[in-house]
């Protein structure tokens, strides 16, 4: 994510596309609205003040209150695939429909591909030993494999601390807030309005890559260490390195996006961006309710 105080971004946009063909008219409306990305989703309490991944990084929960964490996040994981198949359907051009089909069958289990790296195959078997696993090419060309998958992926780490197929990844596994996200994400990102799900989509990228699955990551290590040495973590390592690369990239797609499609309406994408940003905070609120609920249980019980 772009760091500087508040208007570096505008003053950077706008020397950048002051000698650009694009019409001036059109890029003080782009500059608009980078001024109103960078007033009311960039400061969004998710980005800012995520209190659960904050107390999760300290890495002083036990198995009870990872396998809960880890029950919703694969609600949440099994349920990005509709959304995911929505924003393909929905997908204004045909090189937006591919760039959602990516994520899709990345998610269901084709593995990028780089032709100048390793092949799919042997990518996909450092995913089978929770190792390196390529981040960046195409699915297209690529191979399927349902160990590849990032809910089976998942499914393996929560083998090592008790939980079964039977017991994640279902609606009847979720609480009212996980179930609220992943409704919002099929209502927002998956949106037919185009605008609507630009902004939600920016919105999603720029929270994935403000530092939480650091945070995760960090206490996932302390956890791990302490009690479970076995517990593999490929699968948020690998996310985390993915938004390390991808952050740029969601700035980069906004402007191409912004300037291919004169429709954008200003309103809708901040509307949808806002309110997915709202969704994903309900997911995590509920899971900071929930510890504190249990950590007043366990005093009373003590």
């Amino acid at each position: 994510m772009p760091t500087g105080s508040r208007g570096h971004l505008v003053k950077e946009t706008r020397a950048r596309l002051s000698s650009s063909a694009h019409p001036a008219a059109r890029v003080d409306l782009y500059c608009r609205l980078i001024e109103r990305i960078e007033r009311e989703i960039l400061p969004h309490g998710v980005m800012v003040n995520n209190q659960y991944t904050r107390w999760f990084e300290k890495g002083e929960f036990d198995l009870i209150d990872l396998r809960h964490f880890l029950t919703q996040f694969l609600v949440f994981s099994n349920f990005f695939i509709v959304a995911q198949l929505l924003e393909a359907i929905n997908a204004p051009t045909i090189e937006a429909m591919h760039a959602s089909k990516e994520i899709l069958m990345n998610e269901l289990g084709v593995s990028f591909r780089n032709p100048n790296k390793k092949t799919a195959a042997q990518d996909v078997a450092a995913r089978d030993q929770d190792g390196a696993v390529e981040f960046e090419g195409t699915v297209d060309g690529s191979v399927f494999r349902f160990s590849a998958a990032h809910f089976e992926w998942l499914l393996r780490m929560t083998s090592h601390l008790g939980l079964r197929f039977k017991d994640v990844g279902k609606r009847r596994h979720g609480t009212r807030s996980t179930l609220f996200f992943c409704d919002e994400l099929a209502r927002i990102y998956g949106s037919e309005d185009t605008s609507i799900g630009l902004g939600a989509s920016f919105a999603l990228e720029n929270w994935a890559a403000a530092g939480f699955w650091k945070e995760l990551i960090h206490g996932l290590q302390i956890f791990k260490k302490r009690e479970v040495p076995g517990l593999p973590l490929g699968f948020f390592t690998w996310h985390d390195m993915v938004e390390d690369q991808h952050a740029q990239h969601t700035w980069d797609e906004l402007e191409q996006e912004f300037f291919a499609h004169e429709d954008v309406n200003e309103e809708k994408f901040i509307r949808g961006a806002v309110e997915m940003l709202d969704g994903v905070l309900a997911f995590w609120n509920g899971l900071n309710a929930d510890g504190l609920t249990r950590t007043s249980v366990r005093k009373v019980a003590s």
